[in-house]
């Protein structure tokens, strides 16, 4: 998974749109990256170049040249985050969050080492503290060297990293927070991140380092019409075992070949009326809190494309509605694919029918 290749081949002159992209006498040659999605599904994409591969104690890393979606993060054999499209991610991760909130100011960021979560929430004129716990200093060092667009957030006095597992982090710590957000690492096997979406972390750990009102967010996997129950709808009812007041919503993200997931929940110690809902901020509303409280223009998401987010489709919903398994440490779900525990996913070259090892470039 997470291969890379290099390879000549002849052309049919068939391209896109009965257009020919072959060079001269029908002969192209390029370099891919391949990610497997299922086990008959891979999804692959031109490369102009590989800028880094690495490994670290946890995780296989590599940063990719791409010509559809520019620089591209990949970790363990999993395309994290591209320049083209990110912003719909994290605008979606963020913002719902922080405008259903009345106030929020002190924030917890679960993993995020890209630093792209933080800069949305540093855009948000009531913050006033955010601390960003990543377990890999690796992928902080990395992305702050190579990620210029988010080089601002990390020297935002206000934000706080700290390198440690962010379970342990909150669970020695005291403070509460407005607003605890999972940017984590999909649950994948072997991977470092599945033990921080189980019923029993959300229980213990999370809720009580909620304040009064406060948001716990999380990106939740694959949420497609057909990829939505590998851990979406579990993620979503393991939530619901917790916390009275959830909402599931997604947005397509093209680089991931996918729709993709989140899961927001609101922490009350007291019930709302029958009628009263935390989330049923109109589009409106939304609007005129993104005018209010943000700095700068979102690019993806406003009060509709937050409406159209949350408003699944009756597949997935009666899919979510009847779901019953409950993510636990035992009984854990994952998404396609393997942790560097299992197997090394460093990128490959692939030349000749030959694979060998990517050049690779230190991170320090």
């Amino acid at each position: 998974m997470g291969d890379i290749s290099c390879s000549n081949g002849i052309s049919s002159g068939n391209g896109v749109n009965g257009k020919s992209h072959s060079s001269q006498n029908g002969y192209r040659k390029s370099c891919w990256y391949e990610e497997e999605i299922e086990e008959n599904l891979r999804w692959c994409f031109a490369l102009n170049s590989i800028l880094h591969t690495g490994a670290s104690r946890y995780q296989d890393i590599a940063l990719l040249d791409t010509k559809p979606f520019g620089k591209a993060l990949v970790i363990d054999g999993k395309l994290q985050s591209a320049e083209v499209d990110e912003f719909i991610y994290h605008e979606s991760l963020v913002h719902p969050a922080f405008l259903h909130h009345s106030s929020p100011k002190t924030v917890f960021i679960m993993g995020g080492g890209e630093g792209s979560t933080a800069r949305e929430i540093l855009r948000h004129k009531t913050v006033e503290k955010v601390v960003m716990c990543d377990i890999d200093e690796e992928v902080v060092t990395f992305c702050k060297a190579y990620l210029v667009v988010n080089r601002e957030a990390f020297c935002d006095p206000r934000l706080e990293v700290i390198i440690n597992d962010a379970r342990a982090e909150l669970e020695i710590g005291k403070e509460c927070y407005d607003v605890i957000i999972g940017d984590l690492a999909d649950p994948i096997e072997g991977g470092p991140c599945y033990k921080l979406y189980t019923k029993s972390f959300y229980e213990h750990t999370v809720k009580p380092r909620l304040n009064q009102g406060g948001i716990f967010i999380t990106q939740a996997g694959p949420a497609g019409i057909f990829s939505h129950t590998e851990v979406f709808s579990c993620i979503y009812n393991t939530l619901r075992q917790v916390f009275k007041y959830v909402v599931p919503y997604s947005a397509h993200i093209p680089s991931f070949a996918d729709t993709w997931g989140w899961v927001m929940v609101l922490y009350l110690t007291h019930s709302l009326s029958a009628s009263d809902s935390p989330f049923m901020l109109s589009a409106d509303e939304l609007d005129t809190r993104i005018k209010q409280r943000i700095k700068g223009e979102n690019r993806y998401l406003d009060g509709k494309t937050f409406s159209s987010a949350s408003t699944l489709s009756k597949a997935v919903r009666k899919s979510l509605d009847s779901e019953t398994h409950v993510y636990t440490e035992g009984a854990a779900r994952f998404i396609y694919g393997h942790g560097s525990v299992h197997k090394q996913n460093q990128p490959k070259l692939i030349r000749n029918g030959l694979m060998e090892e990517a050049p690779t470039k230190s991170t320090k």
